[in-house]
């Protein structure tokens, strides 16, 4: 049971991580005209993107400074998320060395 907790929490990070990605790609495409933002396909997904990843990196883009039209929150946050998924890895470890990883 705990090693399907951990490994459900590693797999939402991993996601986490994905759409991080798939939105600054996203952001990028759309910045350099290379998709149409008015299309409803790349809308919805550059919406979607957005929803999803709007409350990692809006307390992150709080702290850091404004460096003009470059955005580092991403890779602040996906920094941090590795971090914390070593730091799961780390408290799954001595649980189970513990012997109470049942």
């Amino acid at each position: 049971m705990v090693a399907a907790l951990f490994w459900l929490v590693g797999e939402v990070i991993h996601l986490m991580i994905l759409a991080i990605i798939a939105a600054a790609v996203m952001s990028m495409l759309i910045a350099f005209n290379v998709v149409n933002p008015r299309s409803q396909f790349v809308y919805t997904v550059a919406d979607f993107l957005n929803r999803v990843t709007d409350p990692v990196l809006r307390p992150i883009r709080r702290f850091l400074p404004y460096f003009g039209n470059i955005d580092i929150s991403p890779v602040v946050a996906i920094l941090l998320l590795e971090a914390l998924q070593m730091v799961l890895s780390d408290v799954y470890g001595r649980i189970v060395m513990a012997g109470m990883g049942f």
